[in-house]
């Protein structure tokens, strides 16, 4: 199944090194995340393939994991990469957590009241990516971290922002009942800037990596800012590259 992607996944600027670790943990997120909210599949069907996918994580740890055979190329590779750089299991189940999340949101029609409880599912959905980079990264400093987690849930919300012609017809409501969307873009902007001196903190490649994810994010923020998103989906492109690479040199 092919994925617009606004941000790139483990690109050229990536460390080489960390290619297979961060290629497991997309395989990982994004399979999952395909079976909570891509195809036909009743509710039912997905939280019961994802208890499925949990299991399979589980058996990452064990010393002679059994993996079914459909998912084998996903988690054999992930155990290894998790063995090799003692990555922290509790990141992946939270991912799991929010994809079943969204599987009951979306079934029984919920909302999220406040811009608060709305934080918190990016702290389940989104920040553990970028916790598992900062391992990756060998960064543990608090003040990081957190500029990782500010980071992490404006991706989030900007994904959700652009998505709403998609969303909505879905059934997936992300707009916080206590907000509207000028002040939920405005929120997700002061988020990015607030996590952006933590580009200067990750060295080498993977700092420059995040220029380009920062930057190529606030585009696509500004983009939601220029144009009814309920209607239609912004996309970065092409003619947009040179105006974030000037952005991320001069960050």
């Amino acid at each position: 199944m092919k994925h617009y992607e606004n941000f790139p996944v483990a690109s050229w600027l990536c460390p080489p090194h960390l290619r297979p670790p961060i290629q497991a943990i997309y395989n990982f997120a994004r399979t999952a995340d395909d079976i909570a909210d891509e195809g036909d599949m009743q509710p039912e069907q997905r939280i019961e393939l994802l208890r499925l996918f949990r299991e399979e994580l589980r058996q990452c740890g064990a010393k002679s994991p059994d993996f079914s055979a459909e998912w084998k190329w996903i988690f054999e590779p992930l155990a290894k990469q998790m063995q090799i750089h003692s990555l922290p299991t509790i990141h992946l189940v939270h991912l799991l957590d929010a994809f079943e999340q969204d599987v009951v949101f979306t079934r029984d029609s919920l909302r999220y009241e406040t811009h608060a409880q709305l934080l918190e599912y990016c702290a389940k959905s989104a920040n553990p990516i970028g916790r598992l980079l900062m391992h990756l990264y060998g960064i543990s400093e608090a003040d990081s971290i957190r500029r990782s987690d500010a980071i992490c849930t404006a991706l989030q919300l900007i994904n959700f922002w652009q998505d709403l012609s998609v969303d909505i017809p879905n059934g997936r409501h992300y707009l916080p009942l206590d907000s509207d969307l000028e002040q939920e873009l405005s929120n997700t902007h002061a988020l990015m800037i607030q996590g952006s001196d933590l580009a200067h903190r990750v060295p080498g490649r993977a700092g420059w990596e995040l220029r380009f994810v920062i930057q190529g994010g606030l585009k696509v923020l500004q983009k939601c800012r220029s144009m009814n998103t309920r209607l239609k989906r912004p996309k970065v492109t092409f003619w947009d590259m040179p105006e974030i690479a000037l952005r991320a040199l001069l960050q």
